[in-house]
């Protein structure tokens, strides 16, 4: 071994404070549950409500008599919704001429003025022949049996109940689920038997959603 072998190599050796591995260990299952615990969280669903079969006849929203009448509820502060907007955006991108679109912005009582108009306010606006308004104190929610952000409803032209509930795969998460799946035949091919899916958001009269 040359000298200078032999002067660098204990030089370069790494050795870790006492107790240091017991640490690593620690961080690393701290992490792993981390990820288990958003996991879990993105999976899981808010309370479904109790929708009506039947349009309630107390609502003050217009059914249509010749087409499908499909209403989202959201929470303006939802970080959750967001992916259900786009999920509405994809829905309606094909097959916007078969259903009256309503999406409402539940605010809670005493709010301050234009504690709704979030930017998910301005991505419904963005929408194809959407309907863009506000429940105030959550009226209409009630009417619908609707307590979670998110919650879509569809009824047919008889003013029958046929799709309640989410149309994200997960919380904040868009893509392929069943909840968009389904309304889409409804709109395109229809449907007799109602359909349910589970919703992920925040409650609807929640005002400190995060």
């Amino acid at each position: 071994m040359s000298s200078v072998e032999s002067e660098v190599g204990p030089a370069a050796r790494i050795r870790l404070p006492r107790g240091a591995p017991a640490l690593l260990v620690g961080w690393a299952a701290a992490v792993i549950a981390g990820f288990s615990w958003l996991a879990g969280y993105a999976q899981s669903a808010g309370d479904g409500g109790a929708p009506p079969p039947v349009w309630p006849a107390e609502s003050r929203l217009s059914r249509s008599a010749d087409r499908h009448t499909l209403i989202l509820f959201l929470h303006p502060h939802c970080p959750c919704s967001r992916a259900t907007l786009e999920e509405l955006n994809r829905i309606l991108a094909r097959g916007t001429n078969h259903a009256e679109t309503y999406v409402l912005f539940v605010r809670p009582d005493r709010s301050p003025p234009l504690w709704e108009r979030t930017d998910l306010w301005s991505a419904a606006a963005d929408l194809p022949a959407a309907r863009v308004s506000v429940d105030v104190g959550g009226l209409e929610a009630r009417r619908f049996g609707v307590v979670t952000s998110g919650t879509t409803l569809l009824f047919d032209r008889r003013g029958i109940l046929v799709f309640e509930g989410g149309i994200t795969r997960a919380r904040g998460h868009a893509g392929d689920n069943d909840g968009a799946r389904t309304i889409l035949t409804c709109l395109l091919t229809g449907c007799s038997d109602p359909h349910r899916a589970p919703v992920y958001g925040c409650p609807l009269l929640d005002r400190t959603a995060s």
